[in-house]
């Protein structure tokens, strides 16, 4: 049967009135709703958020980013652009340019985007995490060789001195998506601009994201010149004190059961290194290393600093099994080893037993390095830390009789 339909008619019928009391409630609401969220940056498009106080994120959840943020990004990896991107230094290293990176985002006010993972040099660990297949594709072995940047520091607790971002977040594809839509305004790859430029120049201060290719050697380049003092905006402890909770609370744990206790940084296996000259002979570039922090040469350096029967805490990258024993003759020994039914479900991989034991130095009563690198620090030698290019012939006994 065909459906009739009715003649429309040109004269419009009279609205129910609860229809539009209806509507008018709904209007008044929606008001109140987005006053309550505080004012709207319709230019930008970001968000309806105008500063990080008008919102509350809770922790580990994807955040919307805010009208006036902005975005520094260095890359997806640590070091690259840079000559270390296949051979992947050690924490510390990757740590100074790390430090780098989030030193220029708090100068310009920016957000950091920080790699989500970062890589590790398979010389630093023995965790068994990097035996990998010989047919395993590039980002197979990356993923094999690296670990997640969250399982490292605690990425809210960072945020507290300079907001930051991993580049797989939400947030970070939102912003992506974002700066396409804005054109020219969108993403500025900068190479070569200073720090300054970079704030100063509109071109740069009104992106929303600074693509910095950084110096091709590493990213501490950029912050190589330290002697201009007003530049260094965070202290080499930033990134230590920023270990991730887990590592944290266990290290509280440690500290809490050695007590009243000294901690000493033995570091020989990676710095023993030595090479012969035209004429075959031995030499090294930190020649008393190899002597200063052997047993009985360590009982002597800090017979003075450190009293008969304290508990001393060892944390070194030696390898010999026992090579600190004789030390008992005098002190309490301790190693992170000995606290494995806490570290066990805890620790992956070195970098982030590194970082453990390296929070429970700083919390010990004397801490001893094995360089000097400041002029009250207690240290094992005299050598210098830096690489001075001047291989010397190794000494292995000490001059005169006594310590």
């Amino acid at each position: 049967m065909a459906i009739q339909r009715l003649p429309r008619s040109k004269q419009k019928q009279p609205r129910s009135p609860i229809l539009l009391l209806t509507l008018l409630i709904a209007a008044i609401g929606i008001l109140f709703l987005l006053s309550s969220l505080g004012p709207i940056n319709y230019g930008t498009g970001f968000s309806l958020f105008s500063s990080a106080k008008d919102m509350v994120v809770p922790k580990n959840r994807p955040r919307p980013y805010r009208a006036s943020e902005k975005f520094l990004y260095w890359g997806d990896r640590i070091d690259c652009p840079g000559k270390h991107c296949d051979s992947c230094e050690g924490l510390g290293h990757q740590e100074s340019s790390l430090r780098c990176a989030i030193e220029e985002a708090m100068f310009l006010n920016r957000t950091f985007v920080m790699p989500s993972r970062m890589c590790i040099n398979p010389i630093h660990n023995t965790k068994g995490i990097l035996h990998q297949s010989e047919n395993a594709t590039s980002e197979e072995r990356w993923a094999a060789s690296s670990c997640g940047m969250d399982s490292l520091y605690d990425l809210d607790l960072m945020s507290d001195t300079v907001p930051v971002i991993l580049d797989n977040s939400e947030t970070w594809h939102e912003v992506l998506s974002f700066s396409m839509k804005l054109g020219s305004r969108g993403i500025a790859h900068v190479a070569g601009a200073s720090r300054s430029d970079l704030k100063e120049k509109s071109r740069y201060s009104n992106m929303l994201v600074i693509n910095r290719t950084a110096s091709p050697l590493s990213w501490f380049m950029e912050c190589k010149d330290r002697n201009n003092r007003s530049a260094i905006m965070l202290p080499y402890s930033f990134l230590p004190s920023m270990a991730s909770k887990k590592l944290r609370d266990s290290a509280e744990k440690i500290k809490e059961l050695l007590g009243d206790y000294v901690a000493i940084h033995v570091r020989r296996g990676d710095k023993l290194k030595t090479r012969k000259d035209r004429y075959g002979v031995d030499r090294s570039l930190h020649p008393h290393l190899d002597r200063d922090t052997r047993p009985e040469f360590i009982l002597c350096r800090i017979s003075t600093w450190v009293p008969p029967g304290h508990t001393l805490f060892i944390a070194s990258n030696e390898r010999k099994p026992g090579f600190f024993s004789p030390l008992a003759v005098r002190y309490k020994l301790a190693y992170s080893s000995n606290y494995s039914s806490i570290l066990d479900t805890v620790i992956e991989n070195n970098y982030q037993l590194f970082m453990l034991e390296r929070l429970i130095m700083m919390g010990a009563k004397t801490f001893i390095k094995t360089f000097k690198e400041g002029d009250t620090d207690l240290s094992l030698t005299d050598d210098p830390k830096k690489n001075t290019k001047n291989w010397q012939i190794p000494v292995y006994t000490r001059a005169g009789k006594g310590c």
